[in-house]
């Protein structure tokens, strides 16, 4: 018989948005003519843009036509006119990175959990808590010891380094899932000094970017000195231009980046990434890299701002309910999420049922992130300004008395 991964079996038993899913249907098939309003899973409500769509529909006609027809490109790791777009968007915002530096991905969750198989199961990793599953559970399938950096109310839910810690591999999420909090320039200088200093490679995750307002926090971790040396990025389309159904997203690897083999040999970061995706991806359709290409021009860029303000304007309302509520909250300013103590005391999966049972809006448990979400809850703005605000309401009405 063949022999399975024991490390599946240190994975907590239920995935987060699996129980959250159960639980909904479950309520649902009890009250099939109630109105639920969800605002638990990240996942976008709007459209694609115009420019996005036009862009998706061309390349679609090419791909009828034998003169241009595309099978696999070359490399699989994405066409240069999506690379050196990306790599101008970089440059816009303060950070200087090479085309050939930007892999084409279907996503950021891919590459999080799959940029462990170039990294030693002897590798120990430090993991921000609360934090998005995948960073843990990937880690946890791969068998290596994951430590954890606490992201709690005393630090605005940005965990700093602690000194007197190891560890090898640093995952940090700026704006962050699901705290909403954001690192500015001079804390991401903090972890990047403690990365060089241990020797580590920072895996930071910018999928919610493009949601940052305050010129305090910077766009990118390669526009802080020294980060060329220690972390690599990923980010992904899928809030920023809602290609959540289309799958695109990039890493980015400075060719400075260098790993050890057991010899004390260094190798480059980009290069085993690069082998590991020829053997194991092989790349992202046309006519969706054609669609990204067209998110990262002038007319993509104003349109796809036009959305996220839309979102924006949603988290508005919430900050503000929870604002005149007097619950303490962080995120809704460069994130399209609240991140929220539980009313009356409550714990995280006490206060969902409660939410849903009682003003049939969907959240998500703080809990299901980590120990330190205990006690804490998320709601989403990506929904419309009609929901957020009957959302709202029903929210006052059932936590306005306390």
């Amino acid at each position: 018989m063949a022999k399975m991964n024991e490390n599946f079996l240190n994975l907590k038993k239920s995935y987060l948005f699996i129980e959250i899913g159960k639980r909904v249907r479950e309520y649902i098939a009890a009250h099939p003519d109630n109105k639920i309003i969800r605002m638990g899973i990240g996942d976008v409500t709007l459209p694609l843009v115009p420019a996005v769509v036009d862009a998706m529909k061309k390349a679609s006609e090419e791909m009828g036509v034998k003169e241009t027809f595309r099978g696999y490109e070359d490399s699989g790791l994405g066409y240069d006119f999506l690379r050196e777009a990306i790599a101008a968007y970089y440059k816009k915002n303060g950070a200087e990175v090479a085309a050939e530096e930007v892999l084409i991905s279907d996503g950021a969750k891919s590459d999080c959990g799959n940029i462990g198989d170039i990294l030693s199961a002897d590798n120990t990793v430090l993991i921000t808590d609360p934090a998005y599953p995948v960073y843990v559970d990937a880690n946890v399938m791969g068998g290596r010891k994951v430590l954890f950096a606490n992201s709690d109310e005393s630090n605005g839910f940005a965990a700093m380094p602690d000194k007197n810690v190891h560890a090898d591999i640093i995952y940090l999420c700026s704006p962050n899932n699901p705290t909403g909090s954001a690192y500015t320039a001079a804390q991401l200088k903090e972890w990047i000094d403690y990365a060089l200093a241990n020797d580590a490679v920072i895996i930071y995750d910018s999928a919610y970017e493009a949601f940052i307002h305050d010129p305090e926090i910077p766009h990118s971790i390669f526009a802080i000195e020294g980060s060329r040396k220690c972390a690599i990025e990923i980010c992904s389309l899928s809030k920023t231009a809602g290609f959540t159904g289309v799958r695109c997203g990039y890493t980015v690897i400075p060719k400075e980046l260098m790993l050890k083999s057991s010899d004390g040999t260094e190798h480059s970061f980009r290069d085993l990434w690069i082998r590991r995706e020829g053997s194991k991806f092989n790349g992202v359709a046309y006519p969706v890299q054609r669609a990204a290409e067209a998110v990262f021009t002038e007319e993509g860029q104003k349109q796809t701002k036009a959305v996220i303000e839309k979102y924006m304007e949603n988290a508005k309302v919430m900050a503000d309910t929870f604002d005149e509520l007097g619950i303490k909250y962080t995120g809704g300013k460069n994130s399209p999420y609240i991140w929220f103590r539980c009313p009356f005391g409550m714990g995280s999966w006490e206060f969902f049922d409660k939410l849903l049972n009682e003003a049939e809006v969907v959240g998500t448990p703080g809990e299901g992130f980590g120990k330190n979400g205990d006690g804490w809850f998320r709601l989403t703005a990506f929904n419309t300004l009609e929901n957020t605000k009957e959302a709202m309401a029903r929210f006052r009405k059932l936590c306005g008395k306390q």
